[in-house]
């Protein structure tokens, strides 16, 4: 990942679809699995890498966390014990 690229994730500032690709890649999670993490859907996340829409609200601050903080998003997809 550019170190650019970096710099805007791990301020929390996703610009292009382009960043949440590159969030999503550096984490090593496939579409539907990033999805799954985010409790979104696989077609809001297409819609976002696309830059048909951006996330907003509560969506961005998961977005904000995932980029710091890449571990839970991994932990979330683990089974509860």
């Amino acid at each position: 990942m550019p170190a650019s690229v970096r710099k805007r994730l791990m301020r929390g500032e996703f610009e292009t679809g382009e960043d949440v690709a590159a969030l999503r890649h550096f984490i090593g999670l496939s579409q539907p699995k990033f999805a799954d993490a985010l409790r979104i859907s696989v077609h809001t996340l297409r819609n976002w890498e696309q830059n048909r829409r951006r996330p907003e609200g509560p969506a961005l601050a998961l977005l904000r966390i995932a980029a710091r903080h890449p571990r839970i998003i991994l932990e979330s997809l683990e089974p509860v014990a």
